[in-house]
């Protein structure tokens, strides 16, 4: 297949996060297995218009704020340039609508959509333009196949009026070859939890250290490690310091992967309460190095915690809820390895060959349709 695949940002970019993962995971590998596939994305300050990644062919225009206006025609430009099998939108910003102005067979993958919760990060005119935005999808793209990567993303596409028939859903997978839980005794001695991820408001990482502080009064001798960063780190370091949590919340701000895989081994918990994810990428990933994660209970992450199984949910935002599941925890080394172990099983059922393949064998699929329809 000739594939064309559109997105924001690929993984090279600085911003790039865990939508980059899941797309170059898959397409990196169905490169190798001989397809060709370019991608159109926005670029960054000094980085390269041309340019190859883990065997994909690189188009950068314009920048983060630009790309919504320059991505259309720069689209068109490599069509016209090598026509393609296959259009593949990447959908986990504001869609760029490109099924509306081409006959080509098309993907769209949904990550997630913000819906209302936009406005739980944004400014009104921004989160208002990113809800309006999402509001004409199932009309917009209904000649696409969609890629959802999870049960409750499909759930909000069929809501919004996609038909069911179009969404086929795809976990992402994960290495767990690279993500392994280590040597016995790799846990810390004193029981800490983990954040990883985007320091950003709808992340909801307040409830943990809000938590944090309820629990430390049964255990002061709980820990929370946070990993990453963002424009929402001073308010987290400002909070942490007004409930006296200055020496029991870590800020290590961006983390290499080794580091990343160390402080997942070490935790006692991965901790997610945000309110909406498209699957939860990190949970998986400390699934595989055989740490158990206390989760909101929100779409996306209930598809990827197995509650009593993997790990925990609770309702989002009680912090009491998650308080109470930390000292649970806290006072169970046995039931920290259970879980851990059980999430380990799980993980290692999800490979990203399998996710390769099930979107290679979609790709043919609408390409299929498309000729004979």
């Amino acid at each position: 297949m000739n594939i064309l695949l559109v997105n924001w940002q690929d993984r090279a970019n600085p911003h790039a996060g865990g939508a980059e993962i899941h797309l170059f995971e898959i397409f990196g590998r169905l490169a190798v297995r001989g397809h060709r596939v370019r991608m159109v994305c926005s670029g960054w300050r000094g980085a390269p218009t041309i340019a190859r990644v883990e065997g994909i062919a690189i188009e950068r225009v314009g920048g983060r704020d630009s790309f919504a206006l320059l991505g259309r025609r720069a689209v068109q430009r490599a069509i016209a340039t090598e026509r393609p099998d296959i259009l593949v939108e990447d959908i986990n910003k504001l869609p760029l609508f490109l099924a509306t102005g081409t006959q080509l067979p098309f993907c769209a993958i949904v990550p997630h959509l913000f819906g209302t919760t936009a406005f739980s990060e944004a400014a009104w005119p921004v989160a208002t333009i990113v809800w309006a935005a999402e509001r004409p999808l199932p009309w917009a793209y209904r000649r696409a196949g969609f890629h959802a990567i999870s049960e409750s993303t499909r759930d909000d596409l069929v809501a919004r009026g996609v038909r069911p028939d179009r969404i086929r859903v795809i976990h992402p997978g994960v290495d767990s070859r690279r993500f392994t839980p280590g040597p016995p005794g790799r846990r810390s001695a004193a029981p800490s939890f983990l954040y990883v991820g985007r320091l950003k408001r709808y992340k909801g990482i307040a409830f943990a250290i809000k938590a944090l502080a309820l629990a430390r009064r049964q255990r002061p001798d709980l820990r929370l490690e946070i990993a990453g960063t963002g424009d929402h780190r001073s308010e987290l370091e400002e909070l942490a310091s007004s409930l006296g949590l200055d020496r029991a919340v870590a800020f290590h701000g961006f983390v290499s992967e080794e580091r990343k895989i160390d402080l997942m081994r070490s935790a006692w918990a991965n901790i997610f309460p945000s309110p909406k994810e498209g699957w939860g990428i990190t949970v998986i990933e400390a699934a595989a190095c055989g740490t158990p994660s206390l989760a909101s209970d929100s779409p996306g992450l209930r598809d990827s915690v197995c509650h009593g199984e993997t790990g925990f949910l609770v309702p989002h935002g009680d912090i009491t809820a998650l308080a109470a599941r930390m000292v649970e925890l806290a006072d169970s080394p046995h039931l920290v390895a259970r879980l851990g172990n059980r999430a380990r099983r799980f993980a290692e059922g999800l490979t990203w060959e399998r996710t390769a393949a099930e979107t290679e064998q979609q790709l043919h699929d609408i390409i299929a349709e498309s000729a004979t329809g």
